[in-house]
């Protein structure tokens, strides 16, 4: 049963106190219009989403050499990830280690030196400094003119892949990193938001124990808001474990170990819909992005296997010099010479080509399969992420300039109506948190947006820095 009697003149003190307390975080509140353009990522102008502010992991960590400001911002974090990541490490190397086969396949084939004891006496077998004569003889395969030139060709393509797909893979670890890179920020603000949360219940709870001293509240009341105060705490403990989790992962990609206390920055970030149009964008990510040109270098492999596979028809040749002598065991006058030309011609009614044809007619088609599910997948990662970007800006803008100031109005008249009794204590509490998750809505609208831009970005071909 609700208590009714005279308003106390301490409510009023309670409630200037609360008055004069923050009721929105500061990057919640709707973006002032500015004269001045917001900088854009490389390749895409912007417009303001809502400045975003400093970020810490836990305690001040010392200041991190190789870095402008305190911490790190997504370039710098990419800066790290491209030089120290093990990954991109593992595929440059693969890379170059594929770049010196070419080389081996278009070396001409190692000669073959021998030397022969001729008419060794009857029951000495080793007995070399008996033999009636002696041979040189050097030997020389010699593929089908156009054979190795091919094969390097086609181990050339194939090292060239591996170095696109080590771009792609970067592309790839850039995503997860300005993905996991934004996570952060949206659980540090929703950190504040749950912490300004905890105040306006403190607020909330002092006047309820107010009221209830004057008769004009249940001490129910006063207990549901203990209990509602000690649940945003215990949120908090989650949102903070999370945060703590979410640098763990970006230490992870950047090469550091987990416990590394990283330090997090944001610059003016703003994102919008980029000026160009869908289809131009997906016809861009064609053109550059390099999982396509991986698979486009395989493909022109597959061709060229084909090729040598049809190759192997050609017969090869065999070169051989010898040069008689006739003072064993070591002779070195020449007494007569000797050249024979030997060719190797497929036989065994062609089994071994037929099936090596048909081995690289079906690796081609499995090849130009795989090209085209690269290029849908390449496509769909575009669409999806100006998809997202362009309903998470939607969202974010309703968030911001609707649901935020309607639910902040809700909870100062619902505040003021409940100080001066004329208001549920149940009222109070749906309206303040009301008002917790439209800033919750906004601080995670705000990543989703700045994620799904780096998204589009990454799955465009490009980067915010240059591939060094």
């Amino acid at each position: 049963m609700k208590k009714t009697g005279a308003f106390h003149p301490r409510l009023w003190v309670m409630l200037c106190v609360a008055a004069g307390l923050p009721l929105m975080p500061a990057w919640a509140a709707p973006a002032a219009q500015s004269s001045q353009a917001s900088p854009a990522l490389p390749g895409m102008p912007s417009a303001p989403v809502g400045a975003m502010p400093p970020v810490r992991s836990g305690t001040a960590a010392p200041a991190v050499p190789g870095v402008t400001g305190p911490g790190f911002n997504l370039v710098e974090l990419l800066q790290e990830l491209k030089s120290n990541n093990p990954q991109l490490l593992q595929a440059r190397h693969v890379y170059l280690s594929a770049k010196s086969v070419p080389p081996q396949l278009a070396a001409p084939n190692n000669p073959q030196v021998g030397y022969i004891w001729n008419n060794i006496p009857k029951g000495f077998p080793l007995a070399v400094n008996r033999a009636g004569g002696s041979q040189y003889n050097l030997t020389q395969q010699i593929p089908f003119p156009g054979k190795k030139s091919l094969a390097a060709e086609i181990a050339d393509r194939q090292a060239e892949s591996l170095n696109a797909q080590s771009d792609a893979l970067y592309l790839q670890l850039y995503a997860q990193l300005s993905t996991t890179y934004y996570q952060a920020i949206s659980l540090q603000k929703q950190i504040d938001v749950l912490k300004l949360s905890i105040t306006r219940l403190e607020q909330v709870k002092q006047i309820t124990r107010v009221r209830y001293a004057n008769n004009a509240a249940a001490y129910a009341d006063y207990l549901n808001a203990q209990v509602m105060q000690s649940s945003a705490q215990n949120d908090l403990f989650s949102a903070q474990r999370q945060y703590d989790m979410t640098v763990q992962t970006l230490n992870t990609l950047i090469g550091k170990e987990p416990s590394f206390p990283l330090e997090l920055r944001t610059d003016d970030d703003a994102v919008r819909l980029p000026d160009e149009p869908l289809p131009e964008l997906e016809n861009r990510a064609l053109r550059e992005h390099p999982s396509i040109k991986a698979s486009t270098e395989l493909l022109d492999a597959a061709r060229k296997s084909v090729t040598l596979a049809r190759k192997a028809y050609l017969p090869d040749f065999q070169f051989i010099a010898t040069v008689t002598a006739d003072n064993p065991p070591y002779g070195v006058r020449p007494n007569s010479y000797q050249i024979e030309l030997d060719v190797i011609i497929p036989f065994w009614f062609f089994t071994k080509e037929k099936y090596g044809v048909n081995q690289a007619v079906e690796s081609q088609i499995a090849t130009e399969a795989n090209d085209v599910s690269v290029r849908q997948q390449t496509l769909l990662a575009v669409d999806t992420a100006y998809n997202t970007l362009r309903q998470t800006l939607a969202q974010l803008d309703f968030n911001k300039q609707r649901q935020l100031p309607q639910a902040l109005a809700a909870y100062r008249v619902t505040m003021t109506n409940y100080a001066s009794n004329n208001a549920d204590f149940n009222d109070l509490l749906t309206a303040q948190g009301a008002l917790k998750s439209a800033e919750l809505s906004v601080a995670q609208a705000q990543a989703t947006a700045l994620q799904a831009y780096h998204s589009l970005l990454a799955a465009t071909g490009r980067s915010p820095i240059q591939a060094q």
